[in-house]
């Protein structure tokens, strides 16, 4: 992955979020991280 990609990659992700948050408020953004915990945790069990 070169550095450009990266980028705008991260871009992506920030524009996601604070759309994410602008509409909807904080609740959806901290569900997500809890699940996505609980994810990697669930995959670090597998390896």
């Amino acid at each position: 992955m070169t550095n450009r990609i990266a980028f705008v990659l991260g871009l992506l992700i920030i524009g996601a979020i604070a759309v994410d948050y602008s509409y909807f408020g904080t609740e959806h953004g901290l569900f997500l991280a809890k699940k996505m915990s609980e994810l990697i945790e669930w995959l670090a069990f597998w390896r």
